[in-house]
């Protein structure tokens, strides 16, 4: 047994240490009431790493002569992934009766459509997307159909790539969609997988928005429950980013929760079934 089961949680001086080195690396300010949720996180990888205290994990990453490897576990750990199909449902109606027809008609001329999920997690809102285009045909038939899902956890892309799901994750499936798009597990009834047609224009890759470069070429970007991670100095360059990443006729599609006021003028506001969505600026 390690060492690390006798203790209870960080200090604040080593809590102190982490929040900024996660902070520094991904852009996610940990607030100090966080710090039993964190210390619960980190225990994971000191186990891992068979680690007897906090400060042995910290040091251990500090005198890696290359930590990328150990900065991706640790972001693994300390990120939280909650998510289902049809999140927010209205969004994705919006989505299917407004913007994916408005950009069929402006893009009818190249007949390409790149969507970014970032802040995939486990892959249920990308597919949901792919489900929606689907639902569109023959709109979009003939199409060049691209989406990008990016997380900055590794584990939850694995998971995501499989496209196996189950429980709460797909309750808000509607019965003909789980026939039309799901294949049955027949050795676990519980079990549904998403069909190949619909992974087959889903891509994921890790991505740390403060890090890495973003897709170009977007036609909508979907960016839910990421936002509030951030403290407004990374808020306003995440916007930035995105708005020199879509297109000028392109949809923003942030977290019911999430806001850009007094944050980025590069978006404005528009709502479409009573939901807000974001346009850029000039578009």
């Amino acid at each position: 047994m390690n060492g690390i089961d006798n203790i209870s949680r960080l200090t604040e001086k080593e809590f102190e240490k982490f929040a900024k080195l996660i902070y520094e690396e991904s852009g996610i300010f940990l607030k100090s009431v966080k710090i039993t949720l964190l210390s619960n996180r980190l225990r994971k990888r000191l186990k891992a790493l068979n680690l007897n205290t906090y400060i042995d994990y910290y040091n251990y990453i500090e005198n890696l002569p290359d930590r990328s490897k150990e900065i991706e576990a640790l972001l693994d750990v300390v990120s939280t992934n909650e998510t289902y199909f049809f999140r927010n449902e209205k969004q994705f109606e919006a989505l299917q009766s407004e913007c994916l027809p408005d950009i069929a008609k402006k893009n009818q001329s190249k007949k390409k459509l790149r969507i970014w999920s970032a802040g995939c997690s486990t892959g249920e809102e990308p597919y949901t997307i792919a489900i929606c285009i689907f639902e569109l045909m023959p709109m979009f038939r003939d199409w060049h159909v691209e989406i990008i899902a990016s997380d900055i956890a590794v584990s939850v892309l694995d998971f995501a790539k499989q496209g196996e799901y189950s429980g709460r994750r797909i309750d808000k499936v509607r019965p003909e969609l789980l026939k039309k798009y799901f294949n049955h597990d027949s050795q676990n009834p519980d079990l549904f997988k998403i069909k190949d047609e619909i992974k087959h224009i889903v891509s994921f890759k890790m991505l740390n928005l403060f890090k890495d470069t973003y897709p170009p070429d977007l036609d909508i970007i979907f960016c839910r429950n990421v936002m509030i991670y951030f403290d407004k100095d990374h808020q306003r360059r995440l916007l930035s980013g995105f708005y020199r990443s879509i297109s000028k006729v392109g949809y923003l599609f942030l977290g019911h929760s999430e806001t850009i006021h007094t944050i980025s003028d590069d978006f404005v506001y528009k709502k479409v079934l009573d939901t807000p969505i974001y346009i850029p600026k000039g578009g």
